[in-house]
């Protein structure tokens, strides 16, 4: 049975953090961020707002967009590299609070490639019958890991979140490819501790507390494997760079982007990008990039996507998939009969 994509929302907080604002806190310029990243702002997380509080505002959004698509979800995922805590999984305390309590819940960790992976959990929990409907959050705080006296990382990083609602849709829709990996050998290049002190690759005692980033090595890694992946994810199906309606980047840096889309074939102008004005939300990128693309009219029913995401792990991922828009037809049509008073049988009917 064909697995997608049928409902997505978005949040992210309101506060901005810009390139000028960060000129007041150390040694930097707005010139030197935006041509060296593309980031010109990004958004923070209060005070008292954590992973789960921004899933759930995300799936709040999804809900207002497409009433009545928890319906049913018996299965939440949480992509985070930022969660609320080790246990309970961020993934259950969404989960409890947007009234799914019962569902399965799990967090996936995979840093900024994790929304991809929790997409292609959940395709396999529906194709061999665990789940029937799954909900996949893709949910970050990296402004509360990140080093706010290292020039060479804070600047990358903002908060935000997605929520999807991932099930069987029509013949000749959704998901078409999966392809994800993961080299330890390269963790030390992106890190961040937790309960052990140590990463292979780094000596004991000599890491960084918060978030750790050698940009060099992880810049090579990841145009390297955004190139592969996106390449053996068209291969698988059947698909090359001419056929890509919209490619969907992890939004990291800019230089990385333009780099895979040269490779692939991919105009940078059929690719989504939104880094500007948020930065490198880790496991909330993709689904931001694509909530936007489908706001502004971008992406249309039907179109040929391509997912790609690279992160911690080192680890990569990408899909090919075709976009199904007819969830979001029907709901515009439920939602316009409703402020009418008319039933959407008797308004398609007229």
């Amino acid at each position: 049975m064909p697995i997608g994509i049928t409902a997505l929302g978005t949040y992210v907080p309101t506060r901005v953090l810009t390139n000028k604002d960060l000129e007041g806190m150390f040694d930097t310029s707005d010139e030197w961020i935006v041509s060296r990243t593309g980031i010109r702002e990004r958004r923070l997380a209060g005070e008292e707002e954590f992973a789960s509080d921004m899933g759930v505002r995300a799936v709040n959004d999804l809900v207002a967009r497409y009433p009545g698509a928890l319906e049913g979800v018996d299965l939440v995922l949480c992509a985070t590299s930022s969660p609320d805590a080790f246990f309970p999984s961020t993934a259950a305390i969404v989960a409890g609070q947007v009234g799914l309590n019962g569902a399965g819940a799990l967090d996936v960790s995979v840093a900024c490639t994790g929304f991809v992976y929790a997409l292609s959990v959940a395709q396999g929990m529906l194709m061999g019958g665990t789940a029937t409907k799954v909900l996949v959050l893709g949910a970050e705080v990296l402004s509360k890991i990140v080093d706010w006296t290292d020039r060479s990382t804070c600047i990358l990083f903002g908060d935000g979140a997605g929520a999807a609602i991932v099930e069987e849709v029509p013949e000749g829709y959704g998901f078409q490819s999966f392809v994800l990996g993961a080299d330890s050998a390269g963790g030390s290049s992106l890190y961040k501790f937790a309960i052990a002190d140590r990463i292979p690759g780094v000596p004991v005692g000599t890491g960084n507390a918060m978030l750790g980033m050698n940009g060099r090595e992880v810049f090579k890694f990841a145009v390297r494997v955004l190139t592969d992946s996106g390449q053996k994810a068209m291969h698988k199906a059947g698909l090359k760079g001419s056929d890509i309606d919209w490619m969907v980047p992890h939004q990291a840096n800019i230089r990385i982007i333009e780099s895979a889309c040269g490779r692939f074939g991919v105009p940078i102008d059929k690719t989504v990008v939104n880094l500007d004005r948020f930065g490198n939300t880790s496991s909330a990128s993709v689904p931001l990039a694509l909530r936007e693309a489908l706001d502004d009219g971008r992406i249309q029913d039907g179109d040929q996507l391509l997912l790609v995401a690279f992160g911690g792990g080192l680890s990569w991922g990408a899909s090919a998939m075709k976009w199904y828009g007819g969830a979001g037809l029907k709901v515009a049509q439920n939602v316009a009969a409703q402020e009418q008073n008319v039933a959407p049988e008797q308004e398609l009917a007229q």
